[in-house]
């Protein structure tokens, strides 16, 4: 098995594409395969780029209001008056990503392709094996957090929750909203769409899975977007090779949770107090 490295890609790349886990489909079956999980992916994203924002909810229990005869205010008005009403949009905004990143391929593999769920990177695997990879792929972008964190964009756009400095309660319930997020997202990316077209498409499954990867990514700072294309690749090759997605959650939880630390720290936010009030 060769080395992950920048320089031996191509290599690596080889020895996913002959390992016996790639191309087991015959060429109808594959062709199913990959019409399913694009269609099942292009739908999911569809969703969740159009629901996940919370002015679907403000419109949801306007409609409900009127519906029932007690106006648009009945059911908005206690949400827009709430001192929770930023975290409870973001919990909204989980929500549509346990929905189309987990409920969504899930009814796709029990129900279309019947296989278990937990094969589609859920074990722990041989992520053991790997962690190098992992930590080398930490390790420079913790060091990059630390420099962009001088800058006023970066304090200014994390953490994305406004109110997380303003209690340990706020800051503890955002980050298990945010973090829960990221557990589905690796699902989907690196769960999802490489087991399901592996068997179809070989290797080539992780550059198609790098491209919605990276579209996800063009709402945030260019530096970020950029970033996603090597993260994609290099996340998905060791999602391949330690058949789980574990590792890149614990990646992505250690990003996560270091700029949002870095930006409470620059702002001099850090939580003084359990109880907001």
């Amino acid at each position: 098995m060769p080395r992950l490295h920048p320089g031996r890609i191509l290599e690596v790349l080889d020895d996913i594409d002959q390992s016996p886990d790639s191309y087991t489909l015959s060429r109808p079956a594959a062709l199913r395969r990959v019409f399913v999980t694009l269609a099942s992916v292009c739908v999911g994203l569809l969703i969740l780029h159009y629901a996940k924002n919370s002015y679907l909810l403000y419109h949801g229990l306007a409609a409900l209001g009127e519906w029932r005869g007690q106006g648009a205010g009945a059911y908005t008005a206690w949400l827009r008056e709430s001192q929770w009403r930023s975290l409870i949009g973001y919990a909204w905004w989980t929500g549509w990503h346990l929905i189309c990143f987990l409920l969504l391929p899930w009814l796709v593999i029990r129900f279309v392709w019947k296989l278990p769920l937990a094969d589609f990177g859920w074990r722990w695997g041989e992520t053991h094996r790997h962690w190098r990879g992992y930590v080398l792929l930490l390790s420079p972008i913790l060091f990059f957090v630390f420099l962009v964190s001088q800058g006023d964009d970066f304090v200014n756009h994390y953490p994305f929750y406004p109110q997380a400095g303003r209690s340990w309660l706020d800051l503890l319930a955002w980050e298990a909203l945010y973090m829960t997020q990221f557990v589905v997202l690796e699902f989907f990316f690196r769960g999802y769409i490489l087991r399901a077209l592996r068997p179809a498409l070989g290797a080539n499954a992780i550059w198609i899975m790098c491209v919605p990867y990276l579209m996800i990514h063009f709402p945030k700072l260019w530096l970020e977007a950029t970033g996603a294309i090597l993260f994609g690749l290099f996340l998905g090759i060791l999602a391949l090779r330690s058949r789980s997605i574990w590792g890149g959650v614990m990646v992505h939880a250690g990003v996560a949770l270091s700029m949002d630390m870095a930006a409470l720290m620059q702002k001099g936010q850090w939580p003084a107090q359990w109880w907001p009030f």
